[in-house]
């Protein structure tokens, strides 16, 4: 039985207790009800006080069944009650200082910025690839969503500087402005962007005005999920087996072969070398470079030079993909 349920029967049989002791002492005795609720209590209380009035034998024997069926009775009533306040304030207490610790140690992770259909589909899609991720919402509907879903979750405003900051943006990767409001999406990226000016900030829009606003606030990327989810309709009209392709190769924990997003940092062993050294040491399909200068090479010949800066879009096994840096490195000193 759940903890709310447990209360209402226990708070039901205290009461009918309570309530035939005082009817009992007020019949048999002809007590005042201050009386008879008095001695009800102390009764079924076992504190062992004294009687205020002289018990006739009907009262005395009235007494001897109030303490054999009503102690009992009372004692499961108040552990109900003690039982939900731990489970309840004490409990919620505790699970949020936990759930503070969890968020205090991330590092490298997303800030997801509301939980409605599309903030729910991407918390979903960050927990299939296992990316860790703080989800920050006020809509007390959504919350409980959350509290269902076990993700790690704020509830707060968004637009807040003490609230990002509660969220760990100075440790995180990236933020998603996915709340509904394109005013709201517009403030959380111009904050994100005032605490964090190098941090990547994917923002939400639901119309062409909205991108040109949240681009002007510092909005790396700008998604419309209504065109993009025109578009997709149409392409798969169009070429349905190119998109399932395509829809295969970026879902984690799909089939063998895999497509990632690879930046290569100045220190990183990729940086200077070429795409035939590369693909002769990974075994993976260079499919594009993404220029540190902003521009993309498809099909890269196999004599360009990968720069730091650069952003590599690759195909291949996910032994390849994860063991990238690693593979590369042992050949190169190796050569």
């Amino acid at each position: 039985m759940n903890p709310s349920r447990r209360l209402l029967w226990g708070s039901i049989i205290l009461a009918v207790i309570v309530a035939v002791g005082v009817t009992g002492y007020m019949v048999i005795e002809g007590w005042s009800f201050l009386d008879s609720l008095y001695m009800t209590i102390t009764t079924i209380a076992t504190v062992g006080y004294g009687e205020i009035h002289p018990l006739s034998a009907g009262g005395r024997v009235f007494g001897m069944v109030l303490i054999l069926g009503g102690v009992g009775g009372a004692l499961y009533g108040l552990t109900a009650i003690v039982q939900y306040a731990l489970e309840g304030d004490i409990g919620s207490i505790w699970g949020r200082r936990r759930m503070k610790n969890k968020i205090d140690q991330l590092r490298g992770h997303f800030i997801l910025c509301g939980f409605g259909r599309v903030g729910e589909t991407i918390a979903s899609t960050f927990q299939e690839e296992g990316v860790h991720f703080v989800v920050i919402e006020n809509d007390p509907a959504h919350i409980t969503g959350l509290e269902q879903s076990g993700y790690l979750y704020l509830a707060g405003d968004a637009t807040r500087d003490e609230v990002l900051r509660e969220a760990g943006i100075e440790h995180a990767r990236g933020l998603v402005a996915a709340v509904g409001d394109d005013a709201d999406n517009t403030y959380i990226t111009l904050t994100g962007r005032e605490l964090r000016p190098d941090l990547f900030i994917e923002a939400r829009a639901s119309s062409e005005r909205a991108e040109k606003k949240l681009k002007s606030a510092g909005a790396n990327r700008v998604v419309s999920p209504n065109s993009i989810g025109a578009r997709r309709m149409a392409m798969l009209a169009l070429r349905p087996a190119v998109v399932d392709f395509v829809d295969d190769i970026t879902r984690r924990g799909g089939p063998d072969l895999l497509m990632e997003n690879v930046s290569v940092s100045a220190e990183s062993v990729l940086a200077g070398q070429s795409v035939n050294e590369l693909r002769q040491c990974s075994k993976a399909t260079i499919l594009a470079i993404n220029k540190k200068n902003g521009g993309l090479m498809a099909n890269p010949p196999g004599e360009e030079k990968i720069m730091a800066g650069d952003s590599l879009i690759i195909v291949g096994t996910g032994e390849q993909l994860s063991s990238l840096e690693g593979i590369c490195q042992g050949v190169i000193a190796n050569g």
